[in-house]
């Protein structure tokens, strides 16, 4: 499961490529390190109250947009419910059979985007 530093670094990668922002324009419009801007988008680092402040005037979004991220931990809810699925089935032909499944449906979708 994602930590808090990795949910809001997806967000605010999310609303910057909304936005058809580079990195590198968004640090420059905050006055930070691009870098920076990848860690932050990275979940390597927790930026400070000034720079959440900043971020979230450049992506012309209120603060609390940033953390608005509960559709993130939808996905790692589905993820963790077909893997709980997956490991219920015993056989193996059976989880072959699933896989299988699994695949057709993944294609089907994909073709269809």
């Amino acid at each position: 499961m994602k930590n808090t530093k990795e949910l809001l670094g997806g967000r605010i990668k999310e609303l910057r490529k909304g936005l058809k922002m580079t990195q590198e324009q968004l640090s420059e419009k905050i006055d930070v390190d691009p870098r920076y801007i990848s860690r932050i988008e990275l979940g390597k680092c927790f930026p400070s109250l000034e720079t959440l402040e900043n971020i979230s005037r450049a992506l012309r979004v209120e603060m609390r947009d940033l953390f608005d991220y509960k559709h993130h931990q939808i996905d790692i809810d589905c993820q963790t419910e077909v893997k709980n699925l997956f490991d219920s089935v015993q056989n193996d032909d059976e989880k072959q059979l699933v896989l299988r499944i699994v695949r057709a449906v993944t294609r089907v979708i994909q073709n269809n985007l």
